[in-house]
């Protein structure tokens, strides 16, 4: 019985620390909306706009061009500097917001 209940804490705590770490997509939703939307769109960006939309996009890819950007590794005026403002909470945030919504 006292091993049960100790597994018991035992699984419900490591349950907690999961849950702590994992991305927040209404927070990824505020930083798209005020940052990203403006050229990407939520869904879609407007007609004839010449930035990729990012809605259901793949979220190894995603994380992978944020941190690029962000360490400029990969170049752009425009992203380097908007990613360049982005911490690893932030992308996680973002990536979970926009790969989670369908194209």
């Amino acid at each position: 019985m006292r091993l049960f209940a100790l597994s018991s804490v035992l699984i419900a705590s490591l349950c907690g620390i999961q849950s702590a770490n994992a991305a927040n997509i209404y927070a990824g939703h505020a930083i798209a909306a005020a940052v990203c939307a403006q050229c990407h769109g939520i869904v879609n960006p407007s007609a004839g706009a010449p930035f990729p939309p990012l809605a259901g996009r793949d979220a190894e890819y995603l994380k992978s061009a944020l941190k690029q950007y962000r360490d400029k590794t990969r170049e752009s005026d425009i992203m380097n500097n908007i990613a360049g403002s982005l911490s690893d909470k932030d992308i996680n945030n973002v990536i979970a917001y926009y790969s989670r919504l369908k194209p």
